[in-house]
């Protein structure tokens, strides 16, 4: 199955909280995650708010995107941490 972001709302700072197409669901912290040139904008919390779902991920009007498998597996590291 490919991994899809289905469902993304803004909570606060860089958080986002992100349901996938197999009913995963979890909160991505992506503060830290903004490596390289397309992300700089980003770092303005105003701007990090403008982002919307194309057919695979949460994307933002200057081009910037996540992989949707990478957005999982932040999603799955959290959860696990938090289980444990």
């Amino acid at each position: 199955m490919l991994i899809k972001v289905i469902e993304a709302n803004y909570l606060k700072y860089y958080q986002l909280a992100l349901k996938f197409n197999d009913g995963t669901s979890g909160t991505v912290d992506l503060e830290n995650e903004f490596r390289g040139p397309v992300f700089e904008p980003l770092k303005d919390s105003e701007v990090f708010k403008d982002f919307e779902l194309d057919a695979w991920t949460v994307c933002w009007p200057n081009g910037a995107d996540f992989a949707p498998e990478y957005l999982y597996e932040l999603v799955n590291r959290t959860h696990k941490l938090v289980s444990s």
